[in-house]
């Protein structure tokens, strides 16, 4: 063979080479920023994944922050994405007002919710909310409309706080609450482990009580009565649903939770996890990757 041969076949190697490692390098970064959002809430974002891939925004649940989502932004299933995180008001690095109102007016979340959408330049963003993150999407769909996402996924999402579709804990929510910090911190980690039917790793729990720690006690209070406009949101989508429940939730009723949906929205997409409870993503992450991969591919294709 020529030498020119083996020359191009070098020079083709070291592009490749040179290629694969500045797409690495963008994939392994991290950029964290903050926005403000309409009411002067200062909201700390991060994004991860592919910039170039199709966005996605995490949204996570009560007392947590977007550390809940450790195991999707470290998936090798979901780094072919643009994963966007942040911490939801009163949670987390963000903004944590003193007002009862700043929390128990549900728009002022869907407005957080599409500051960031908005900030981080998302074209058509799969909404992906957790708990307490789906009364989020459902406020943001209410106020908003679908016309600039792509789709939405409940992950044990909140539909509604309603006696049918919330299991009633009133001595923990009372806990969690109290003014006596021992009561009150006990109260946050008796919440947590009704979270999981399968708990988690030391080091995830030490974190999850971490971020407990950091939400405002004010926040806690007040979301209790925070409003969420489900028919204005689920029962207008266009856009692709999918409903992600763990079957031993203890904090939400799996079967009235999506039969309102259904109700709402009859074209919802479901699938249960058999060996979750409240949170599947950290629960049998591997399924649960796997799942939220193929319904972001199959609307990215829309």
């Amino acid at each position: 063979m020529s030498r020119n041969f083996f020359s191009h076949t070098l020079s083709a190697l070291l592009a490749a080479v040179a290629a694969l490692a500045m797409s690495s390098a963008a994939i392994a970064d991290t950029k964290n920023y903050s926005v403000t959002a309409p009411d002067g809430v200062t909201l700390a974002v991060q994004e991860s994944g592919d910039p170039a891939g199709p966005p996605v925004v995490l949204i996570h649940g009560l007392l947590g922050s977007r550390l809940n989502w450790n195991g999707q932004v470290d998936s090798a299933d979901l780094q072919r994405y643009r994963i966007i995180t942040y911490d939801l008001r009163g949670h987390g690095l963000s903004g944590k007002p003193t007002e009862a109102e700043a929390y128990s007016n549900g728009r002022l979340w869907a407005d957080d919710l599409a500051t960031v959408i908005k900030a981080s330049h998302a074209s058509r963003p799969v909404l992906v909310g957790w708990s307490l993150g789906g009364a989020v999407v459902s406020n943001y769909l209410a106020a908003y409309g679908d016309s600039q996402i792509a789709g939405a996924v409940y992950v044990d999402g909140v539909i509604e706080l309603k006696a049918d579709q919330i299991v009633s804990h009133p001595e923990v929510y009372r806990d969690m609450t109290s003014h006596d910090l021992k009561t009150h911190l006990d109260g946050e980690r008796t919440f947590l482990s009704l979270c999981f039917h399968t708990q988690p790793d030391r080091s995830t729990t030490e974190r999850l009580l971490a971020n407990a720690a950091m939400a405002s006690w004010t926040m806690q209070s007040a979301v209790q009565s925070m409003t969420v406009d489900a028919s204005g949101g689920l029962s207008k989508t266009t856009v692709p649903v999918l409903l992600l429940y763990g079957e031993r939730d203890a904090l939400v009723y799996t079967k009235g939770a999506i039969a309102r949906a259904k109700e709402l929205d009859p074209q919802v997409q479901i699938t249960l996890y058999a060996n979750s409870g409240h949170a599947p993503f950290i629960e049998e992450p591997n399924s649960f990757n796997r799942d939220l991969a193929a319904f972001v591919d199959t609307v990215a294709r829309h």
